[in-house]
């Protein structure tokens, strides 16, 4: 009796979708793992390009990127969390460019989940944003990336052989930019 409701449940789960949204809901990607495959539209602003260290147009792997270290911020522009963030992320960034040690080797980018491109052009241009921030109108980065509530941050460290790993992965404020930027650092065992 017991093996036909477990059956019938089974049967229920799948005619109703649920066990692929089950499986699909594997969560944020984890330290010591790796980010999960996804791309992005190369920038057309020709500065930002440089910054990634990237050429042409059409999409990328954040792999690709021209860095040892790649720190991601998930954001919304409506999201009150990351609009009090912005001012520690851009301290951040200040931070990696006037270090010799670290400039061109730690980048960041942001991705606005559920943002269109113009509600990131806004909140880019409300906050003074350095670095490139990238549109994901339909949730579809956002929820490759384990639908994180925001602001959430995932740094990846890339090895000289394109291969890359989770150093960090975690929900809400960085506190103290020099404080994470070390323990960023030394995770991927730079600086």
């Amino acid at each position: 009796m017991k093996k036909i409701t477990i059956l019938l449940l089974i049967i229920t789960l799948c005619l109703t979708g649920l066990i692929k949204e089950i499986i699909a809901a594997g969560g944020p990607p984890q330290k010591n793992g790796i980010l999960p495959s996804f791309s992005l539209q190369t920038p057309k602003d020709d500065s930002l390009k440089l910054y990634l260290g990237l050429k042409g147009d059409g999409s990328f792997a954040v792999p690709l990127i021209k860095a040892r270290i790649v720190i991601i911020e998930i954001f919304s522009m409506y999201c009150p969390y990351c609009q009090k963030e912005a001012p520690n992320i851009n301290d951040l960034y200040a931070l990696i460019e006037n270090d010799p040690k670290l400039k061109g080797k730690v980048k960041i980018i942001g991705i606005g989940a559920g943002n269109t491109a113009y509600e990131v052009d806004t909140f880019r241009k409300t906050y003074s944003i350095p670095f490139p921030l990238f549109a994901d109108e339909d949730f579809s980065l956002h929820k490759t990336l384990g639908e994180v509530r925001t602001p959430y941050f995932i740094a990846i460290n890339i090895k000289k052989d394109g291969s890359h790993k989770v150093v960090y992965s975690g929900l809400g404020s960085i506190n103290e930019p020099g404080k994470f930027l070390n323990i960023i650092t030394r995770q991927a065992g730079i600086k």
